[in-house]
């Protein structure tokens, strides 16, 4: 198959382009075989990227916003409906809705994607099962991961916290927690990265989903990572309170995530519709410094969060339109040149043999936008794609 004609972000390039910006591509079988500079003196006929990434999912509780109702605005009520609701969910319905999330994503031109997986007592979660069980079905389309999802406080069980790390090491999954302003961060946080570190795992944190300026969630990470010489990966989601902090606060915490290497990830739709006030129009907005992180050379991942559920009633896996807000959000401009927050930088962030830049020899899973140039790429008609996975057209997406 060739391609003629198409734009290739300079984040996604991993080849020498030189000065030319629009490019002809064949693949072969299932892998680029050549990029070369157009053939044509023309302008682009379309954008090509490497099929996208969900750095931060939770399919196990999407599509419930009609059984538990949406929380407007409250994280804390979101969290408290679906405590409530969960022990009522059947294998079955569990099923369904994590099928249906696949499959949404698969069809937008997603390969990889990272799920967090609610994890409230030591015992497994009944999602785990499915989730393990779909991660075989779906291997070869979609590679998946699981976090689990676990509140802070309950890893000062030390017995619960010991239980859950060694079957979320049996699963090949993350080890996760929701951090937020707890009593006694900096020990509860030790005891997570002593279990991450006696189990060989992984982070993947919920850090400072909130609006409040002294929630010092991911500075304690940072320095922990520090002090404990932690080489495991860490991932930090959400981060809202960043925003808030005076600047020099924030630039210090940012500095030290960089020397750190975490890894931090915005989730637009939710925080947007969680971290804001519902009486009136709300003026401070619930997105991380993204901008700042980059120029600490952090680049952040965008991803999509919940779908349809008590924390975001409305949305679905479409990375692009998360982009699309995301670049709005946070003026994120020119927003060609953060198309690697889908695909290059959460790549990265899941330790995925492919880091998703474009070069002879890599795969040929490909997402070819309709979008020409870098004001079309926000639009419907911008969003338009082809979804190339092993070489072959899937079919076109609105």
């Amino acid at each position: 198959m060739k391609l003629h004609g198409l734009h290739i972000p300079a984040a996604l390039r991993g080849f020498a382009a030189g000065a030319a910006q629009v490019f002809d591509i064949t693949l072969r079988g299932d892998k680029v075989a050549t990029i070369e500079p157009s053939a044509v003196q023309a302008p682009a006929r379309g954008i090509l990227l490497s099929a996208l990434v969900e750095a931060h999912a939770h399919i196990d509780k999407n599509y419930t916003v009609q059984e538990v109702g949406a929380a407007q605005g409250n994280l804390f009520a979101a969290i408290e409906r679906m405590d409530k609701h969960r022990a009522g969910w059947s294998a079955a319905a569990l099923r369904q809705r994590m099928e249906r999330a696949l499959h949404e994503a698969w069809l937008s031109g997603t390969r990889a994607l990272r799920t967090h997986i609610d994890w409230v007592q030591p015992e497994p979660p009944a999602a785990l099962a499915l989730f393990e069980a779909l991660r075989d079905e779906w291997r070869g389309r979609i590679e998946l991961q699981f976090v689990s999802l676990t509140p802070l406080d309950l890893f000062a069980d030390l017995a619960a916290g010991a239980r859950i790390a060694r079957e979320v090491r049996r699963a090949a999954g993350v080890l996760g927690a929701f951090v937020y302003r707890n009593h006694g961060i900096a020990g509860k946080l030790g005891r997570l990265f002593d279990l991450a570190q006696q189990h060989g795992l992984g982070l993947d944190l919920h850090v400072d989903e909130g609006l409040d300026p002294d929630a010092c969630g991911l500075r304690s990470i940072a320095e922990l990572v520090h002090a404990r010489h932690f080489r495991q990966g860490v991932v930090c989601g959400h981060c809202c309170s960043l925003a808030l902090q005076d600047e020099a606060v924030a630039d210090a915490t940012l500095a030290l995530c960089a020397q750190a290497g975490i890894h931090i990830v915005a989730l637009p739709t939710t925080n947007l519709y969680l971290q804001g006030a519902w009486e009136r129009t709300p003026v401070p907005r619930g997105i991380t410094r993204i901008r700042e992180a980059a120029a600490r050379g952090l680049r952040a991942s965008l991803a999509t969060d919940n779908v349809q559920d008590a924390f975001y009633p409305y949305g679905s896996y479409d990375l692009l339109e998360i982009f699309g807000l995301g670049v709005q959000l946070a003026h994120l401009a020119p927003a060609i040149e953060w198309l690697d927050a889908i695909t290059v930088s959460p790549a990265k962030a899941l330790g995925l043999a492919w880091d998703g830049r474009l070069a002879p020899g890599c795969p040929a899973d490909l997402v070819l936008l309709e979008a020409s140039a870098e004001h079309e790429l926000i639009g419907a008609r911008g969003r338009r794609r082809s979804v190339i996975r092993a070489g072959q057209i899937l079919e076109p997406t609105p």
